[in-house]
């Protein structure tokens, strides 16, 4: 099985990037996303991506999955939560689970975060993968107009679960 590897957002191509938040599969679930995604936004979403990490000590990640670009994701400030988003190409889908386990590990393990919580828009039905994970329903939280579905796992619930895994 590959290896995922989780490599700083600005080292992959921009080229890369464009191609995949224009994606008409991607584009379905990122109601927020402005279309077409352009290069001038692409960058000012690589900077504002980066700033993150400055301001929070977290952030989004690329990953590499086998050598090619999968996608991008990680944790972002929302509201003072530490929100997981990922975005990965059609052809990485499978892959979402195991990329989740490595972040949430860093954000419970190494940067202490207390929770994290994960939007969804409305029409991403199935949370079950979320509940198995240790998610809960959280609310409803609205950002530039659009409403998601808000889901919270707590560093506790992670580190009782990993801890039965093991």
């Amino acid at each position: 099985m590959p290896h995922i590897d989780m490599v700083p957002l600005e080292s992959v191509a921009e080229e890369a990037l464009l191609t995949l938040m224009n994606e008409p599969q991607v584009r379905a679930f990122m109601p927020l996303l402005p279309v077409p995604f352009t290069a001038e936004q692409c960058r000012a979403f690589v900077a504002a991506k980066q700033t993150l990490w400055a301001e929070n000590g977290y952030g989004p990640f690329a990953f590499i999955i086998g050598g090619a670009f999968a996608g991008w994701g990680g944790l972002q400030d929302e509201d003072g939560d530490a929100d997981f988003a990922l975005v990965l190409s059609p052809k990485f889908w499978g892959w979402g689970r195991r990329i989740f386990m490595r972040v949430a590990d860093h954000a419970f393990s190494e940067w202490k975060i207390p929770s994290i919580t994960i939007l969804f828009p409305p029409n991403r039905t199935n949370s079950g993968a979320l509940r198995r994970v240790g998610f809960i329903a959280d609310g409803e939280s609205t950002i530039g107009g659009e409403t998601f579905l808000k889901f919270r796992l707590t560093r506790e619930a992670w580190l009782e679960r990993t801890k039965i895994r093991a």
